[in-house]
């Protein structure tokens, strides 16, 4: 996948404003940042991620105006995920997840399923017979896998579509579920 980097800046409590100044370290403001550094290098290795890391006195105004009032905030390209208690990485993985997805796209083959899903089976079977290589994503066991299907299969079927597995994509284009890649697979051979 091609993509551009995911920006995510944490205001913690620290810095000055005309006499007032934070000379108390703020706990959950360093074991946000702590998360946020392990989630980069874990959940979300491979993902580029711009940290950056001000003093909320300092700039107090820059995450006021985007509603971002208690640190520690972090916002996750120029929207608040969080503020006013230690981060919670499920959050910050799928924030950062949907607006990498926004920002790349998918360039192998690819198919979102589950071990119990026999549709799962019955697609990954077809791509095999067909001797199409692809990559499979189990997302109940995979989170990082379920977060990435969500936000890249939602704008294609709407917000109010459920979203089932396999969710397929050959070539680069979105295909469906199992009975349209059947059709593709039979259009193209």
């Amino acid at each position: 996948m091609s993509a551009t980097g995911i920006s995510i800046v944490v205001y913690r409590w620290a810095g000055s404003w005309g006499p007032f100044k934070v000379s108390i370290p703020c706990g959950e403001c360093a074991l946000t940042k702590d998360i946020i550094e392990d989630t980069i290098e874990t959940e979300l290795e491979g993902i580029p991620v711009n940290l950056t890391v001000r003093d909320w006195l300092s700039e107090w105004w820059k995450p006021f105006i985007k509603a971002g009032f208690h640190a520690p905030i972090v916002i996750v390209d120029d929207k608040v995920i969080s503020q006013g208690r230690a981060l919670n990485r499920g959050l910050l993985t799928q924030a950062v997840i949907e607006a990498h997805a926004k920002k790349s796209r998918i360039t192998q083959n690819i198919v979102f399923g589950k071990a119990s899903c026999p549709h799962c089976a019955e697609a990954k079977q077809a791509l095999t017979d067909a001797k199409v290589p692809f990559d499979y994503y189990d997302v109940v066991k995979q989170p990082r896998a379920l977060y990435e299907m969500i936000a890249r299969v939602k704008p294609i079927i709407g917000p109010k579509t459920p979203v089932t597995v396999p969710q397929i994509w050959l070539d680069e284009k979105y295909v469906g579920g199992k009975d349209q890649l059947i059709k593709h697979l039979k259009m193209t051979s």
